[in-house]
Formats: C-alpha cells, structure tokens, sequence
C-alpha cells in the first residue's frame, strides 16, 4: 500500500490501527540519544558595542533612544519573552537605519537574529544575521573583511556576530559551516587579541566538531583550553569549557573523569549564580551519573536542571531524559505521571535542531507504554519541523523512527516505506552513522516479509555503513559506543543467522557468515578501544592450515538466538556446518555455571556436568571427522561468553580435550601471520612483582622469584627484572634497548570487558592495556620483526564480567606478539612454577609448537594428584599464533 505524503499525515494515523495492548517490540530497548544540543553555542548573550565607540556614532536626533532599546531588547531576552524583545529590537534597527548608522544597525540585527533562533524563526534570523555581516563589510562569499572596515570597534562586533551566526548555523545541523565560522571568529578575536574570545571561539569548535562527531579533535581543543583556564579566575566561560570538556569524555566513555570535570563546572557555575549553566551542567552530570549506572545521582540532576532551567529546551531534555530512565528501569508508574507534564511542554520548545531531536526522543522514549496514536502524531510532525528548516538528518531521523513505529506494530509495508524515505535521505547527506540503522531495519522488514534475499542485502549493506564508520563508531556514535550490545551486536549476528538460512547450490555461504561474526569481534575490540583498534587485512587461517599445518582444524562457534553453531575449517576440505537447536540463554547458562564450577574445589560433578553439556554442542558432532582428518591441534575463534571458558577443559564423560588435543584461540584476526616459532635461543626478558606497592589491594606473590629464576636456569635468558626493578620505565628502557622474542610477566593483572580496567601491576603504577604497543613495541625503525610470545602468568579476569576475556584478546592485539599466554584466573604459586618450567622446557626442545607445548604442560599438572583438578591446568589459554 502506498504511503501518503506526510502534507497530509493525519491519514497516515488514521491508518494506524494501534490495538489496545501493548505491542511487543521488535528490536531492543535501548538508550535515547544523550542530547549533545543541550550545550548551546557560546555565547549566547547580545552583541554589544564598545563603549568608545558609542560616542562617536553619536548624532542629534536620538541615539540615546536606540541605545535604550538594545537594552531593553536585552532584558526581555534574558527574560524569556523573546516576542517582545523581536518588536523592541526592529524599533531599534529602523532608527538606526534612518540614522544612517551602519553599525548601530548591525549590532541591532544581530542581536534580532539572536532572538529569532529563540523562537525557531530560523528565515528571519538567516537574513538578519547576512544583513548584519553585510554592513561589517563581511564577504560572505571570500570569507574576509573589506579594508575600509578594519576599525577594532567593528571588528569586535563582527566577531561577536560570527559567533553568533555560528549558534544558528549548528541550530539547523550545519556543523561544518559552524566549524569554519568559528574558526573565523578566533582569528579576529586574535587579532584584536580578546584572549576571552579566543576561548570562546574554540570552545564553539570543540562543540561544532562534536555534533559533527569529531569526539577526539574536539576533546583535544576543550582539555588546550581548560589547562588555559587553569590559573584564570572563575568566569562563565571557564564553567562553559569545564563543561564541554566533561561531555566531550562522556562522549568518549571516560565517565570518571567527565564526573570531575562537570563537578568542577558546576561548582564554579554556582559560585557565579550563573542558573543556566547550573541547569545545564546538572542536566550532564544526571548523563554521565546515569552511564555509570548511578541511577540515584541520575535522577537528582535531571530534576535538578528540570527545577531551575530558565531555558525551556533544557528543561524538557532534562525531563525526557529522565522519562526515559524510568523506562529503561520498568519504572512505568514514575514514567507515566511524567508523560502529560512533557507532553504539555512540547509546544515552547524552539522548532530548531535541539527541539525537534528533543520531541522525537520523546516519542520514541513513550513509544512502549503510551498510545501509538500520540506517538506517530509526534514523529510526523517532527518529519514536518525538520522539511521546514531544511534539516535533512532530523527528517531522516523522524522518518526511521515513525518507521520504527509501524514495525513494532506490524504494520510492515507501511515501515518499509518509511524506512526507504528514511535511508534515501541518509544516503543523500552521507549520514552513513543513521543509515546503517535504517539499512537494518528495512533488513529486518524485508526478512519478516519474506524476502530473505532482499532482506540479505539490506543486512550487507548495513554491516559494510558500521565498518566504514568504524573509528567514528568506536569514539562517537552517542548511543552506539555506550550500548554496543543493543545497537551493534545484534545486527551481526541477525545477519548471520539470515546467511545461515540460504538455500540452493553452494549455499548457505559459509565462508561469508564466518567473516560476518569476526567483523562483529572487530567491531568488539574497537568498541573496547574506543578506537579503530585494527587496520589489518584478515589472515585467512585456511590457507595456514592447508599449506602447512595438515593437523590442525579451525572451529567456528557461533551463539545465535535459538541456535549453536559450529562451523568447521578442515585441512584442504571445504567448510563444514554444524548445528544444535539450543536457546542462546540456555548457552550463555552452562558457560556461566562451567566457569564457576571450574574454580571452586568440591564442585568437580558441577563442572563436569556443565563442561560435557558444551562439548556435546561443539565437538561431539564432529567428532569423528576430526578423528579421520588425523587432527592434533584445535583452534577456536570463540564467540562471545565463550571466550570466558577454557576450551582444553571441554569433558566428554570420560576424557578432557586437552588429553587428545593441544588447544589454541584466535581473536580471527591476525596482526601476523602464524608461523613457527624460530628454533634457536628464545632470549627472554622475564619481569615480576612479589610484592605489590603498598596502595594496591592485592596479595603478595612469594613464589615469583622462584618462577624466574627457573626460567633463567633453563637457560634461556639473562634479563630479570624483579620488584622495584620490575617498573613500566625499567620495562620500556630495557626492551628498546634490544629486541626480546619472549616477554614472560609474573604479577598481578586483570582482563576486563572494558579497557580502563583491563591492566598489569608494576612496581610503580599499573600499566593499563592502551600503553602495550608503546611499551612492548620496540621503538627502533630497524626492527620489524614481533615479539614472539609474550606471557602473563598471575592474571585473572574480572570477577562477575561475563566478557572479561575481551580484555585478555584486547592485551594480545595491543602488545603485538605473535602469541600471547596468559591465565583466566589465579592460581597458586606451586602449580605455577610447576606449569612454566614444563612449558619452557617442551618449547626449548625445538620439537614441538607452542600449543603442543601448553598442552603438554597442562598434562604434566593434570597428572600430578595434587594439582589433577582444572582448576590448576585449565586456566592457561594460549592467543594467536599456535605453531
């Protein structure tokens, strides 16, 4: 059925047949869109003439009356009643005008377009503001001033008014333009050297580059201007750049940090009584308090800023965000007495960007408990305020959203249509950042319609829009980065499972849907990063196996809704598929039970139970596959919460994986291609910490003396470092003075799901995994050659972290090496120095690869009664190169 035009979208609602009941949406719920439009340009105050300059443009009729009424312009401003302030301020701008005042004029425009952006008369604050630059003998057009007009009281007001055209050029998302505008303005304020408007122009970049989503650039402006700050005394603008500055590393999930910051700014915003920013600065800390999950500290500042916010548009972000809290929390009652006080409000808030973004999330945040027919009616007219405008993203928005809205209703034809307006539109303006949404939405109308083929595309397209936005998505993506497993992670495996669901020859396509889940690992790590972490090709691991390593196989699991895959790589045979009908929670279930069965002493049974359950899944059904492939070696690129368990603990009733196999883990993708590792001396440098520094909570480690020293009497290496010696500084120095193919670590460290918590211990700080590649990468040019192996031998994933284990692919990517060995969790000091001396001395022998090595190792504890238990030989999981 064709969609109506929305010139006449109240047919649309009437065709919106919305039953009673609540509908069940089809996508998960997810975050609103931290509003970033929350932080207007700087400033926001009246173009004011300088006082020097007043006198001369004096003339006998009457200048005093036009000065009086920018004045008067000006309190009704800052009073709200923009209205008026319109009609005082065009009284100003006739007399002026009849003056023959070119000055007086502009400053009277530019104030009136001011105004203008207040009640979203975005035409008429577009000409006033082109007028006002006109008479400052501005060309728009070469972006330069005439030089008869080079007098610092006209360039004053020029740059005023270029911050000011800046505000409404970002008002109607024109970011880019905002950018230069501002750029624009810092010059001349430099030239007049204003050192308070210098910072204020860079401030209006940091927040141009931002909207635009440019996170680290504009972070990088705002910490150059802060540290400018520092010593200043307490002004509006230092609370402004304290307060960019904390939504900038919001932005970029540092939330301790973007809490201090904004602190600092409110404080300083409530010592200078300054009510705007106070409401505006506590509407980011109920932000930032509600992304640490701090939902009391949330609540209070958002209705803090609702409480106090002089300015409307604050007032109702504050409130929507807080709605949306509510619902996020199943708090329908608190979320419900809310609605009609929004609802109320919607009408003030201005039909510029901020206000249509600002109804839009407020129709998607009521979308599940109010009535749809409110809710279409909000985002059409949304659709409606953004034509008017001209802005293209917030239409496009509106449009995927209404879009959205049909599709939880079933509505699918009619979400189709919209969806496609939507996408279109993204499209045109290269919004890749909305269009992988609208990509994957019409994917999903497009497969519940039937048309898997068509609906394959969408899905193809979506995923090839999130990787070519991948540095954009790791740092900036608003609700991207902060909900990558509502808003990323289902798109890749929904693909899959539609990949998987082919027919006919050669299909499904397994090659296609195994490259799929390890974009979606990429995708992980980025978003662990919070940077494009990787820009490698992907080593195809086929090939390693087919040419050189006839023994090894290469598994494939994959955790979709209500299956299991495994897809399985065999030497020089085509993929083979895998599957057991079994509901992901009942997956992530035994994986959870497994992993804590496997460290408790008298829950042998438990585990074995659980441990069985996951192997009849992955290996039973090929089992005899690999038995007549002559395989040795398994190499797992596991998905999601399987990385949090030891595959080599994998129990058939009887036996362990590790009895039969040397097992070894790929992140997929490879920083270096595997190869053996060279037989000749392996020079290790060996480092580690007995006994922690004082203001760390962890227990001493007395055997790490005894660990090393067992190295180095295998005689492969003359390097220790031990405590105090044991120091990031120490550590750096001595690997750039010479390159090390082994860099063993005995000390505490911890693998954690998110990158500031993922770290090792030294004696003087801890080194947290962003600073591997610049501390166990040799700075010297001539060496290309990588670590080898790097090995850490007294780590532990984060308890309670189901996806701790991404730290420890994240710390093999980072350093570099061609593997890396490490442990899942702490074991004791005996079993340790018992595992690595027997891994050194297998590696030493030359006649065995480092997964052989590893196993034999777990073997030799595994057959010690004392140690036979996983517990001790399980824990050790061996990434990237296994050869």
């Amino acid at each position: 059925m064709a969609l109506i035009g929305f010139g006449k979208f109240r047919s649309i609602l009437q065709r919106l047949l919305i039953p009673k009941r609540i509908v069940k949406a089809s996508v998960s719920n997810v975050l609103l869109f931290t509003i970033f439009f929350s932080l207007t340009i700087i400033p926001s105050t009246f173009a004011k003439q300088v006082q020097r300059h007043s006198a001369h443009i004096q003339t006998s009729q009457s200048p005093a009356t036009a000065q009086q009424l920018l004045e008067q312009g000006e309190a009704l401003y800052q009073a709200g009643r923009f209205a008026e302030a319109v009609t005082v301020l065009q009284a100003a701008n006739r007399i002026y005008q009849q003056e023959h005042n070119p000055f007086g004029q502009a400053t009277a425009l530019t104030n009136l377009s001011l105004v203008y952006q207040q009640l979203g008369s975005w035409t008429e604050a577009s000409k006033a503001i082109n007028t006002s630059l006109k008479l400052l003998g501005w060309d728009e057009k070469n972006q330069k001033l005439n030089l008869n007009a080079q007098k610092p009281e006209w360039l004053e007001v020029l740059a005023q008014t270029l911050d000011i055209q800046g505000g409404l050029q970002l008002a109607v998302g024109k970011a880019d333009v905002s950018l230069e505008t501002a750029k624009q303005a810092e010059q001349i304020w430099k030239q007049l050297n204003n050192n308070a408007g210098v910072t204020r122009s860079r401030i209006n970049q940091a927040q141009a580059l931002r909207v635009a989503g440019f996170y680290r650039r504009a972070l990088n402006i705002l910490k150059e201007v802060s540290q400018q700050l520092q010593n200043e005394p307490d002004s509006s603008i230092k609370a402004a750049a304290l307060r960019s500055l904390g939504n900038a590393l919001q932005k970029l999930g540092e939330l301790e940090p973007s809490w201090q910051t904004l602190q600092q700014s409110l404080k300083i915003s409530q010592n200078l009584q300054l009510t705007q920013e106070i409401a505006t600065t506590a509407f980011s800390l109920g932000n930032t308090a509600r992304l640490l999950g701090n939902t009391k500290d949330a609540i209070f500042h958002y209705q803090k800023a609702a409480e106090i916010a002089p300015n409307p548009l604050t007032k109702i972000q504050a409130q929507i965000n807080l709605l949306s809290l509510f619902v996020d929390d199943e708090n329908i009652a608190a979320a419900q007495a809310l609605i009609p006080t929004i609802q109320s409000e919607l009408a003030s808030l201005p039909s510029n960007q901020a206000g249509i973004y600002a109804r839009i999330n407020f129709a998607r945040a009521i979308a599940k408990i109010s009535d749809k027919q409110n809710v279409a009616q909000i985002l059409a007219s949304s659709v409606q305020q953004a034509k008017i405008i001209a802005d293209k993203r917030a239409e496009s928005y509106a449009l995927g959203s209404l879009g959205e809205l049909y599709e939880q209703n079933s509505q699918w034809q009619e979400a189709q249509n919209l969806t496609e307006q939507a996408l279109s539109i993204a499209q045109e303006i290269s919004a890749s950042d909305i269009a992988y949404r609208w990509e994957w939405q019409l994917g999903r109308l497009l497969k519940i319609q039937g048309n898997n083929q068509a609906a394959i595309a969408a899905y193809d397209s979506a995923v090839a829009t999130l990787e070519s936005l991948r540095s954009d998505l790791a740092i900036a993506n608003r609700e991207v980065q902060l909900n990558f497993r509502d808003r990323v992670e289902p798109l890749y495996r929904q693909s899959v499972e539609l990949l998987l669901q082919q027919q006919g020859p050669e299909k499904p396509d397994l090659d296609k849907a195994r490259q799929r889940i390890e974009a979606l690992q990429l995708a992980e790590l980025d978003n662990f990063f919070r940077e494009a972490c990787l820009n490698n090709q992907f080593v195809v691991l086929d090939k390693v196996v087919d040419r050189n390593n006839p023994k090894t196989a290469i598994f494939y699991p994959i955790i979709l809704d209500n299956q299991l895959e495994v897809i399985l790589k065999l030497p020089n045979q085509p993929l083979m598929r895998k599957t057991s009908f079994v509901n992901s929670n009942d997956v992530e279930q035994a994986i959870a039970e497994m992993r804590e069965a496997i460290v408790q002493p008298d829950a042998k049974k438990k585990f074995q139970t659980g441990s069985q359950q996951l192997y009849n899944w992955l290996i039973k059904p090929v089992e005899t596959d690999l038995k007549n492939s002559g395989i040795t070696t398994l190499v797992f690129i596991p998905d999601g919460s399987l990385r949090n368990i030891p595959m080599a603990a994998l129990y058939d009733g009887k036996d362990y994986l590790v009895q039969h196999y040397a097992v070894a883990i790929s992140p997929g993708l490879q920083l270096f291609t595997p190869k053996p590792l060279k037989q000749k001396k392996l020079n290790v440098l060996a480092g580690g910490l007995s006994q922690p520094p004082q203001n760390e909570n962890f227990a001493p480690l007395p055997k790490v003396k005894d660990e090393l020293d067992l190295i180095q009497k295998l005689g492969i290496t003359k390097t220790i470092l031990l405590d105090q010696n044991f120091k990031s500084t120490t550590l750096e120095k001595k690997i750039n003075a010479q390159p090390f193919r082994v860099i063993h670590l005995a000390t505490h460290g911890k693998f954690s799901s998110k990158a500031k918590d993922t770290f090792i211990l030294a004696a003087d700080k801890r080194i947290y995994v962003r600073e591997f590649d610049s501390l166990l990468k040799s700075r010297e040019q001539n060496r290309t050659e990588p670590v080898e192996l790097l090995v850490l031998s007294a780590c532990e994933t984060a308890a309670g972290d189901n996806r701790a284990a991404l730290g420890l692919a994240g710390v093999a990517i980072r350093a570099g090496a061609r593997s890396t060995l490490a442990s899942l969790w702490q074991i004791g000091d005996d079993s340790t120095a018992l595992f690595i001396g027997e891994f050194y001395s297998q590696l030493t022998t030359g006649r065995v690869t480092i997964a052989e090595a590893l196993r034999l190792a777990q073997l030799k504890l595994l057959n010690a009664s004392e140690y036979n238990r996983p517990m001790y030989w399980a824990p050790y999981v061996l990434v990237g190169n296994w050869l």
